[in-house]
């Protein structure tokens, strides 16, 4: 029978509730919305995408990269058919690069990591996805998130059917006044939270960091409850101030690391990886697992493995670094640092505080990364985002899309990574313009 385009308009329709839940909610169309945005206004200065700056990317060194892991592999002694093996055939499931990356951990985090704990993923996202597969059991075990928080996260525990429920963040991280009584509130509803999402440096979207004491803090707190930590961090080298991470200060187990090759060498690659030294109880009444080994057996019924090509090009990288890549990132950290001062300072210029056009917009002021938050009088919803690419030229993130709790309507995210200095300034000037006239439009200016 041959199907023409007739009859297969004829086709049946999938119902709406033949689907997931989860592919009905809003949060999933985020990225698409986003993308359109930006496709549908290419002249536009985009302030949305939290990507890196792409300029100091060179096709050429992709090739070179793979041969430097390459020729490491023959300096350990290595055959040339197990070198070919280790590029062209599947790997191990955890990944066989999981002693650079425990390198690269222990010379830019001060992190003792044994490679034996690590899992390396197809990006980050997969790294959370196999952690929240692994950790959540039934429909009364809940994650817990620092509220606004990234939206890969939340849509990664919509689709595995995980309830989420948001814990007020302040400037300064989680509220822990807040975690306590999330946590108490589920569990006099017979709910049980197992673990708190966090990015303690630099966070996405609101760019705050964590300092010290509040770290220190946390994992107490986190231990008192009984909670495991995730901690994700992707920004935390280009911080201003180093500071050491949760999994570096955690003296009990309870920190899952969760980490991504996507800002510090390049997203093209997909590579991630995931920290998980908990011991786990042996199915046979042997010795004690660990967490990772659980992670690995997620991963084969998944991705498999990790793209040898891409382990390679990360490989070849750390390998060209000494071992880690806080000294090699150093460049594009202070090139984050001069737009995000450029975007800052415009702002400041173009909407003086205490000025009667500026009544309403304040913005914060954190040590690195790639965001920081604007507060605005008006609601910033898509209607707002649409109208300011096309007739400002400008493009940014709602803040609505990383709440849970309704919250984040008159804020915005601006992200100074993808952009130069001059597009940082040009665009805070066109951005200031539409704030501007948008207010006056409700008299408030």
């Amino acid at each position: 029978m041959t199907i023409t385009a007739d009859t297969a308009d004829r086709a049946p329709v999938l119902p709406r509730a033949a689907l997931h839940p989860s592919l009905s909610q809003p949060l999933l169309d985020t990225m698409n919305f986003l993308n359109e945005v930006t496709l549908r206004y290419p002249q536009a200065i985009s302030f949305a995408p939290g990507r890196p700056y792409e300029a100091g990317f060179d096709v050429a060194d992709v090739p070179a990269l793979i041969e430097t892991y390459l020729d490491h592999l023959r300096e350990r002694g290595l055959s040339e058919e197990r070198v070919r093996t280790a590029l062209y055939q599947y790997g191990e499931t955890a990944g066989q690069i999981r002693d650079l990356v425990a390198d690269m951990l222990r010379v830019d985090e001060d992190m003792a990591v044994d490679p034996g704990s690590v899992v390396v993923t197809v990006g980050c996202q997969e790294a959370v996805l196999l952690t929240l597969r692994a950790l959540f059991t039934g429909p009364d075990d809940v994650l817990l998130v620092d509220s606004p928080c990234y939206v890969g996260v939340t849509g990664a525990a919509g689709l595995l059917g995980i309830d989420v429920v948001p814990v007020p963040g302040t400037a300064h991280g989680p509220s822990l006044d807040g975690l306590d009584r999330v946590v108490r509130e589920l569990t006099e509803q017979g709910r049980r939270a197992k673990a708190l999402y966090v990015v303690p440096d630099c966070s996405n979207p609101t760019g705050v960091s964590m300092s010290v004491e509040d770290r220190t803090a946390l994992l107490a707190r986190a231990r008192r409850l009984g909670l495991l930590l995730l901690e994700d961090n992707p920004y935390g080298v280009f911080s201003t101030v180093r500071r050491p991470t949760l999994k570096a200060l955690d003296t009990g187990r309870s920190v899952i690391y969760l980490g991504s090759f996507a800002k510090t060498a390049f997203p093209g690659a997909r590579v991630g990886f995931v920290v998980a030294d908990q011991p786990v109880e042996s199915a046979d009444s042997g010795a004690p697992g660990l967490l990772a080994d659980e992670l690995a057996k997620v991963k084969s019924m998944v991705t498999v493995n990790t793209s040898s090509l891409s382990q390679a090009a990360v490989a070849g990288l750390l390998l060209r670094a000494g071992g880690g890549l806080r000294a090699a990132n150093e460049p594009v950290a202070r090139h984050y640092q001069a737009t995000m001062r450029a975007l800052r300072d415009t702002l400041a210029r173009e909407l003086p505080p205490g000025e009667t056009e500026s009544a309403g917009v304040r913005w914060n002021d954190p040590d690195g990364g790639f965001f920081l938050t604007l507060d605005v009088p008006f609601p910033a919803d898509e209607a707002a985002l649409r109208r300011s690419a096309q007739t400002y030229g400008v493009i940014w993130t709602p803040m609505r899309y990383f709440h849970l709790d309704g919250a984040g309507d008159h804020r915005i995210r601006l992200s100074c990574s993808g952009v130069t200095v001059d597009q940082a300034v040009d665009g805070a000037v066109r951005l200031a313009r539409f704030v501007k006239d948008r207010a006056k439009e409700d008299g408030r200016a």
